[in-house]
């Protein structure tokens, strides 16, 4: 059975601090079999040497982009039980991620769940440099955190944001990360879709995400997934897997709603979102998004909204799916007042609705 899963890379402190660099190396080698054997003898013509290397736009992109972005290694606590059920035992493990500098004064982009529950944050730049990082702030409902370091300036290359509003199918995009910690990573495909809706870490649904088929796996969260100019067009954070591994099917959050997150934590403000206060799901023959609950003191159940109503338009732009409602309210601030137009035993009427603040 498929599902949808983060990709933050975990590993014991002990098995990281063991393995080190020499991870990689030892997968490698146990690919390649054992014993030995004689090949057999192959003649082949000479080619005359090539007087020159080509060097395709996609190499000059990872010239140019990768200085950018940077390896996250968190170390939490953990729990659990000694061996025998003799008591606590107590210790820490360590997770991996990626993130990209966001601006000269150290703020670096990543996901909410990559740091969440960090006791130290160490980032690595792909110089080898590494920096302690502070968290200073992070947002659940879209899973975006910002952390902050104090290096060279030098060691500062902050990535162009893009816009995810007019991101297409089929248009070529990048991912750079750190897949099963191999840091400083670039795997390449096309946009497979926009508009999805993912899930985000508390439970809430993160609109507009961006799927691709780049192949992103553990330890891609929160880095880049850029187009050919080099610009950020969202964060890679969940693939969805049969098998726990890359299927070509990945999810990055919007730029656009990384921006406005970002540039509130950085600017030491609360994130807040618009929030109705209803659960929905796909009408029949896409006739709109049909309630199933409502949650009592919400928005929704001032208004009057009941489960069985179906939600054809939002203020006057048509809702054929439940994701069309969750992206209407998802653009708006809270406070604001909407008009939803819906259907109820079998009449048109009208609802409006001042929109709250999501809970927490």
């Amino acid at each position: 059975m498929n599902q949808k899963m983060i990709l933050r890379r975990g590993a014991p402190v002990a098995a990281a601090l063991a393995l080190g660099a020499g991870a990689g190396v030892g997968v490698y080698a146990g690919l390649s079999g054992g014993g030995t054997s004689t090949a057999p003898t192959v003649t082949v013509a000479a080619q005359p040497a090539a007087s020159t290397t080509t060097v395709s736009n996609l190499t000059q992109l990872y010239k140019d982009v990768t200085p950018g972005v940077v390896d996250i290694t968190v170390t939490s606590a953990s729990s659990g039980n000694a061996p025998g059920g003799f008591g606590p035992q107590g210790g820490t493990s360590q997770a991996e991620g990626s993130g990209f500098v966001f601006d000269t004064s150290g703020h670096i982009v990543t996901n909410q769940h990559v740091v969440a529950g960090a006791t130290a944050i160490t980032v690595r730049f792909p110089d080898g440099t590494t920096a302690k990082g502070t968290l200073v702030g992070s947002d659940p409902s879209t899973d975006i955190a910002v952390i902050k370091v104090d290096v060279a300036a030098s060691e500062l290359h902050p990535l162009s944001l893009g816009s995810s509003k007019n991101v297409q199918p089929g248009q070529d995009v990048v991912a750079i990360g750190s897949p099963f910690g191999l840091a400083d990573s670039m795997t390449s495909g096309i946009v497979s879709a926009v508009g999805r809706t993912i899930q985000a870490p508390n439970g809430y649904s993160i609109a507009n995400s961006i799927q691709t088929d780049a192949p992103i796996n553990h330890g891609n969260s929160g880095g880049p997934l850029l187009d050919l100019n080099g610009n950020v067009l969202g964060v890679n954070a969940q693939i969805e897997s049969g098998g726990g591994g890359s299927d070509g099917v990945g999810f990055a959050i919007p730029i656009d709603s990384v921006k406005s997150v970002v540039n509130t934590l950085v600017a030491g403000g609360k994130v807040e979102h618009a929030y109705i206060g209803i659960h929905v799901g796909d009408a029949p023959n896409g006739a709109g998004a049909q309630v199933s609950s409502v949650s009592a003191g919400t928005p929704a159940a001032k208004a009057g909204l009941q489960a069985g109503d179906v939600i054809t338009a939002l203020d006057g732009n048509p809702i054929t799916k439940a994701d069309d409602l969750t992206a209407g309210v998802t653009a708006h601030a809270p406070n604001d007042k909407v008009t939803l137009t819906i259907t109820r035993n079998g009449k048109t009427q009208q609802i409006d609705v001042t929109l709250g603040v999501r809970p927490s």
